[in-house]
Order: structure tokens, then sequence, then C-alpha cells
């Protein structure tokens, strides 16, 4: 595997339709590790739904409405839909800054062999795994299952330690989503960030975590790392963000075994 290993979380967004086969005859990365947990779910899931009143299938599902039509649509037809590779499937923030299709194609080879999405539904996926439209939150309680990032932590943590072993990890995943991996370590490095806004206050400039735009800029800083194949953190003093973040050592906590890399953005 390669040495760079890159983290994200899935999307909300999804690319509605495919052309792919269904995910049952459809061959994917964690198959054989994974293949029948993510039957479990995937049964635990259209049984609730298909009986399951609007009030109860809003609730598990996040959405209302007719949004919640489509995804119950979706969520009963899993096994059977077309399939997009899953870096198409998904179209949220983060994806869209991370902008796979335009990147070159030495960093589309990287992102195939590096990138990791946790998954609700699948567990962990690759960019090229095919996957159906679904919806279903990592943080959703899924009867008879539990919370499902809870249920997931036992099977997908050794699965992915395998995985990253040796290497160094990019963890850009929300706490929603690095709640189903407790590693075991065996990684060379495991990095995650933090993007802070610089604001003046009565008392003088204050330091602000960043929460409405950091899909974006994780977003972003996963196309610089995939363009780079970027393992020292100490490389990142010359990534230009987009944005206008900045890396900074001295607020950073990072020493052999990773650590927090911080992003700060100065006033305007």
């Amino acid at each position: 595997m390669s040495g760079l290993h890159i983290l994200l979380p899935p999307s909300e967004g999804k690319e509605l339709g495919g052309d792919g086969p269904s995910i049952v005859e459809a061959g994917s990365t964690f198959d054989d590790e994974l293949g029948d947990a993510r039957r479990t779910v995937r049964e635990a899931l259209v049984a609730v739904l298909e009986a399951a009143p609007d009030a109860v299938a809003s609730k598990l599902l996040g959405v209302k409405g007719d949004a919640l039509e489509r995804a119950r649509e979706a969520d009963l037809s899993v096994a059977v839909a077309p399939t997009l590779p899953a870096i198409e499937r998904y179209t949220g923030v983060l994806y869209d800054h991370l902008d796979h299709a335009t990147l070159p194609e030495r960093a589309r080879e990287a992102a195939a062999g590096s990138v990791v999405i946790f998954s609700g539904l699948w567990g962990l996926v690759t960019p090229g795994d095919p996957i159906p439209d679904y919806r279903l939150k990592m943080g959703a309680n899924l009867a008879p299952l539990g919370k499902v990032s809870t249920w997931w932590r036992p099977r997908l943590s050794p699965v992915l330690d395998a995985r990253v072993r040796d290497g160094v990890v990019w963890d850009l995943l929300p706490q929603e989503h690095s709640a189903a991996w407790t590693s075991a370590g065996g990684w060379r490095a495991r990095i995650t960030v933090r993007f802070l806004d610089q604001r003046e206050g009565p008392d003088g400039p204050k330091l602000v975590t960043v929460s409405h735009w950091s899909k974006a800029l994780k977003g972003a800083l996963a196309r610089h790392l995939l363009l780079t194949g970027l393992t020292d953190p100490a490389g990142l003093v010359d990534f230009d963000h987009p944005a206008g973040y900045r890396f900074r050592p001295d607020l950073s906590t990072l020493d052999p075994d990773g650590g927090e890399a911080v992003f700060v953005k100065p006033p305007d």
C-alpha cells in the first residue's frame, strides 16, 4: 500500500443514478473483510424502512418531505440499484474542493491507493469502489444494531489498521466518523488538522475554530496532499491554501508520531 493515507468522511450530497453493476454484482476493495458486515447493515436498514412510519424513517435518515421519500426509495433498493465509483457518487462541499476529476492522472492514481472514505452503510470504501445512491449517517441509531459508528468500530478498526500500517495517516474525519475507528497504532504517524480564524476582539486578536467552512478547507488540503504526496507536515509551510489559511508550526502539536497541524487565516 501507499505510504500516504487520507481518511475522509462521505458526503450527504450524492450524484443520482449510475451505470455500473449493482453492489451485489460489483466487487469492491474491502469485500473480503467487510462483506458480511455490510450485508448486515443493509438488511437492518431495509427491514426498518419497510415497516417504519415517516416519523421514524425521518429521524433515522435525517431528512423529511420529498427528500425523505427519495432517501427511503434509494435505501430500499441499494442491493439492486446501479452504481457509480464512490469518488463520483459523493458530491458534497469537500468533494467539490478536492475536485478529483481535474487532478492529473498521477494524482488520481495516488488517490486510488491513498484515500479511504468512511461510510455508515459500507464501512470503508475507496474512490473507485462502485456504490449506489444511499443515505445512512455514521451517527444514526439503526435497530437492532444501535449507533452505527459504535457497531462498525470493532469490525472496521482492524481492517483500517492493516491498511495504514507503517504509513502516514492524514486523518480528516469529523468526530462522528472517527468514532468508528479505535486504532491499535502501527502507523508511522497520524496527523489531524484544525483551521482557525484570527479575529479582532475587545481584548485583542483571538483565534476561533472554523466550523462552517471546514469541509471546503479539508477538501482543498486533501487535493494538495494528492498533488504533492506530502508525508511530512513540515512541508505544509509551502502550501498556499486557496482561502488564505497558512500552516502555523508554532500552534501545531506535532512530533514524529504525528499530532495536530493548525492552519490560521489572518484577518482581512
